[in-house]
């Protein structure tokens, strides 16, 4: 791909997204059927960033303790378009990364714990599907410890009565706390700094992202 670019020479960049990059307005339109050059910008400093590391991948070591690690993180209402906040978490089997996912929320929330929550929500959702099949292999692995850096949507979980929070996700309340009752997950409070799952929501600048990347087992 270098190659056919014309970027063999190039300077290889330390982040798949620069910090600066905005993709918003009439200018960067979200659908790529109609290109601008902010499309074309982003998309040469993912070949960047490509260069820099050409052996790296995810490694599988047969030698870990197989029990379920997961890491939600979402960000806020960022989109500019339609203030929907995007949802990002990843899964560990041991130490191997397994499962991982971006993607929009299909609702607007009221409030960044709202959103941290519908995260979990989603989270809650695969790991329930991936603890199903670590049973049909006979492999019990629960409790899956969640790990949230929102207090207050690990807060939501445990919490019936935390109305002001949860009027307008009753639906979701009962998906995530039901799990938590049955002692399938167990939502456990991380640093922002340390959310692995930060890498999927969030353009973040080259210390945080290396500090981040180096805990995906690649």
């Amino acid at each position: 791909m270098l190659k056919d670019a014309g970027m063999l020479g190039s300077k290889p960049a330390k982040t798949p997204i620069p910090t600066w990059l905005q993709l918003h307005g009439d200018e960067t339109p979200l659908l790529t059927d109609a290109p601008r050059e902010a499309h074309l910008k982003a998309a040469l400093h993912v070949l960047k960033y490509l260069k820099e590391p050409p052996s790296q991948g995810l490694f599988y070591s047969r030698n870990t303790v197989l029990s379920l690690q997961c890491y939600s993180d979402a960000d806020w209402g960022t989109c500019p378009e339609t203030r929907r906040s995007l949802t990002g978490y990843c899964v560990y089997l041991g130490n191997s990364l397994v499962s991982w996912k971006t993607k929009k929320q299909t609702m607007v929330s009221g409030s960044s714990e709202e959103a941290e929550y519908r995260n979990m929500v989603a989270m809650t959702c695969e790991i329930q599907w991936i603890q199903y099949l670590l049973k049909d292999l006979l492999l019990d692995v629960l409790p899956i410890d969640l790990w949230c850096d929102s207090k207050d949507a690990i807060h939501i979980t445990s919490n019936p009565v935390f109305h002001e929070h949860t009027k307008h996700l009753d639906i979701d309340c009962h998906i995530v706390r039901n799990q938590y009752l049955n002692g399938m997950i167990k939502p456990q409070h991380i640093s922002t700094t340390s959310q692995i799952a930060e890498l999927f929501t969030k353009a973040l600048p080259k210390p945080a992202f290396a500090k981040l990347v180096s805990k995906l087992g690649m």
